[in-house]
This record gives structure tokens, C-alpha cells and sequence, in this order.
């Protein structure tokens, strides 16, 4: 009887590392970019977590003035990141990268003098133009370094990586937390402002694609005279205030309106990020056309708005039928997030013409930062003002959006 050498028996890891490298992107640009983000969001998370505190206790601004300065880099991201987007076309996507990744650590680092309002201003400014001038570049080199049908996948597999480095930098912040001094606050931003120069050093690597060029004679910033797109980023970007369910209203609606403990707002979090890690490059199956694309903006909204019936329905019930509603809720929203993201993706990149890949994905991701300012203030207000109508109303938005998305779409296409 032949005898198996021990190179031939199956071995039980061998699956697992094929089914690893099956999930993970092909070499080349993706691999490069996954590799980058997953060092300078680790960087982030150690920002993110401590900001508040250092921010408060160590530089010495008020609650009002963090708030504003963070307006203040939400407006200014808005304003430049379609012209940031153009720079990245025009001058090539790998070396515009580098820079303002070099200029990222930069601002980041210059976090550490800032001790007074008007220095933050000028920071969070700072900050706001090398992040724009990097998301330009990045999207500018998936669009021309990574095949069109990979580009979704890319773009879920980057969102991914971005949720364990966000994860494991806020894990790392926790200990800078707990010290809760001066020197343990600018090692975090120190630390954070170090993971963009690895970052950058990385991207070296990256492909090199040929700067863009746009026909002659035609206007520049071409994506911002494209009204069927345009209008697609506005109802993207209304679609997307919904990120700021999960991060402000629930909490604030279990601490005040529900039974539920208030320590389910961590597992709630945790729930996301963790469906977020594993789900998003599976969920982002079926978007690579753009009509794919609209049936998944359709059946996300449904999902946000199932969503919030659940969540209106968790204020006066007992303790455990809260919780349940609220579990249950924080499901169906994720599964609309996952929807919703890798079909903008597909649609921003589907839209945009060869020549301006970068300055679209800038002109797309300035509708989300558009909902980002508005959403705080609108969902708070018609959640809290109406009660469960406002959910209801909440609900029937969101669904809404997600219909409106495939006759725009549409629309577009004619456009092309």
C-alpha cells in the first residue's frame, strides 16, 4: 500500500490560506493601497479616540470650540476636494499621493502646538486639505491603476482594512487614555503622524499611472458643470446622513428614550465595525454595473428605513424587547450601509470619464461630506422633536432616496 509523504497529506490550513488569499486583492495597486491604509488608519483610531480628551484637558478649548473647528474642516474638505481630485488627474495619482500623505503627517504632527482656538482653526484647515488632497489621489489612482470590474471590490476590501486599523488604534488609544497625561496624548499624535510617513513610504511601490489629459479646450473641473452627476451627489450624500444614526442618535435616543442599559451602545459599535470587516466585499457583489449599483441603493435605503421603524419602536417597551429592537435595528441599518457605500463606489467610478477619475470620486465624496454637516443637527431634531413620527419620517426619507437613485442613474447614463 503506498504511504502518503507528509508533503502530500491535506493539511487543514492549507484551505484557510487559500480562501485568505482568495479574499484578499490582487498585487499591484489594491495591495499597495490595503497595506498603506491599514498602517494609517491604525494611526487614525489612535487620533480619533483621544482627541476629545487632548483636545479638552490638555490644550485647553472649550466643548464649543472643538465642535466648530471640526465644522470649520468639514467645510473646507467640501470646498477643495474636487479641485484636489483634479491636481491628483493632472499630475498623476502615485506621486500626488506620496506628497499629501507627507503633508499629512505634516498636519498631523503640528496637532501638538496647538493650544489656543485660532491655532486649531489653522490646523483643523491644514488637516482638512491634505486629508481631501489624499482621498483625491487615491480614488484618482484606483481609477487608473486597478481594472474597472476590481475597482468596487477594491474600494470594499479598502473600507474593510480601514475598520480593523480604526479598531486596533483605538484599542492602542485606550491605554494613552487611561494615563491621561500631556506626554501620553502627543505620543498618540505623534504616533498617528508617523503611520502616514510609513504610509507614503509604502505607496512608493504603488503603479504609476500617466498624468491624465483632458481634451483640449474643455473646461477644467468638468465634473462640476456634469448636472445629472451632480444631483446623483446630492442624493448620495442625503442618503449617507444616515452614518450618523449609529454614531449620535441611537446612543442618545437609548440613554433617553428606551430601558435599554446604556452599555449597548458599545455593543452596537462593535456590531458594526465587526459586520463592516467581514461583510463589505461581499455585500459590494452585484454593484460593478450601474444598474446593479441602483438596485442596491434601492434595497439599502429599504434596510436604513426598516431600521428606524425598529429603532422608534424600542422607546417604551421593557428592557429586554428594547434591546432586541435596537439589536435588530442596528442589523438592518448595517446591511443598508454596506449596500449603499459599494454603490456609490460603482456609480462614481461608472459616471466619471477616463480623465477625471479623480476629481469625480472629489466631487462624489463632496456630497457625503455635505451630509455629514447637515446630519447632526437634522436627524437630532426630527428624532427628538417628533418622537416616533419623526423615526417614521426618518424611515420613509431614507427608503425614498434609495428609490430616486436608479432614475438618476439613468438619466446619466443618457448623459455620457
Amino acid at each position: 500500500m503506498n504511504r502518503q509523504t507528509v508533503d502530500d497529506r491535506p493539511s487543514p490550513t492549507r484551505p484557510r490560506l487559500t480562501r485568505l488569499r482568495a479574499m484578499a486583492p490582487e498585487p499591484g495597486a489594491a495591495r499597495v493601497l490595503a497595506a498603506a491604509t491599514l498602517v494609517n488608519t491604525f494611526g487614525n483610531g489612535l487620533w480619533m479616540t483621544c482627541a476629545a480628551f487632548f483636545l479638552t484637558r490638555s490644550a485647553g478649548l472649550a466643548v464649543w470650540q472643538v465642535g466648530a473647528g471640526l465644522t470649520l474642516a468639514a467645510l473646507v474638505s467640501t470646498l477643495v476636494s474636487t479641485p484636489m481630485g483634479y491636481l491628483a488627474d493632472r499630475y498623476g495619482p502615485r506621486g500626488m499621493l506620496v506628497g499629501f500623505l507627507l503633508a499629512q503627517s505634516a498636519a498631523g504632527a503640528a496637532l501638538v502646538l496647538v493650544g489656543s482656538f485660532p491655532a486649531f482653526l489653522v490646523v483643523s484647515a491644514l488637516i482638512a486639505v491634505t486629508d481631501s488632497g489624499a482621498a483625491g489621489a487615491r480614488g484618482s489612482l484606483i481609477g487608473g491603476a486597478v481594472p474597472a470590474g476590481e475597482r468596487v471590490r477594491t474600494r470594499a476590501y479598502l473600507r474593510a482594512v480601514t475598520n480593523v486599523g480604526l479598531a486596533g488604534g483605538a484599542a492602542c488609544a485606550g491605554f494613552g487614555i487611561a494615563v491621561d497625561t500631556r506626554p501620553a496624548y502627543l505620543v498618540m499624535i505623534l504616533g498617528n503622524a508617523a503611520t502616514y510617513l510609513v504610509a507614503a513610504a509604502i505607496c512608493v511601490r504603488a503603479p504609476s499611472p500617466p498624468p491624465a489629459r483632458p481634451p483640449a479646450g474643455g473646461p477644467r473641473l468638468v465634473a462640476l458643470r456634469d448636472l445629472p452627476f451632480l444631483v446623483y451627489t446630492v442624493v448620495d450624500g442625503l442618503s449617507s446622513t444616515h452614518f450618523v444614526l449609529i454614531q449620535l442618535v441611537v446612543p442618545l435616543w437609548i440613554a433617553a428614550r428606551t430601558e435599554a442599559p446604556r452599555w449597548l451602545v458599545a455593543v452596537l459599535f462593535v456590531l458594526n465595525t465587526t459586520a463592516v470587516v467581514a461583510l463589505q466585499v461581499r455585500a459590494s457583489r452585484g454593484t460593478d454595473t450601474p444598474s446593479g449599483a441602483a438596485r442596491a441603493s434601492r434595497s439599502g435605503g429599504i434596510c436604513v428605513a426598516v431600521a428606524c421603524l425598529l429603532f422608534a419602536g424600542s422607546s417604551g417597551t421593557p428592557a429586554p424587547v428594547a434591546v432586541a429592537l435596537l439589536v435588530a435595528g442596528a442589523l438592518a441599518h448595517v446591511m443598508g450601509e454596506l449596500r449603499q457605500s459599494a454603490a456609490g463606489w460603482s456609480i462614481s467610478f461608472a459616471l466619471a470619464p477616463p480623465h477625471a477619475q479623480g476629481q469625480y470620486q472629489g466631487a462624489h465624496s463632496m456630497g457625503i461630506l455635505l451630509g455629514h454637516v447637515i446630519a447632526p443637527a437634522a436627524l437630532t431634531g426630527l428624532v427628538f422633536g417628533g418622537g416616533t413620527l419623526g423615526w417614521l419620517v426618518c424611515a420613509a426619507v431614507f427608503a425614498a432616496l434609495g428609490f430616486a437613485v436608479a432614475p438618476v442613474v439613468r438619466w446619466a447614463e443618457r448623459t455620457r
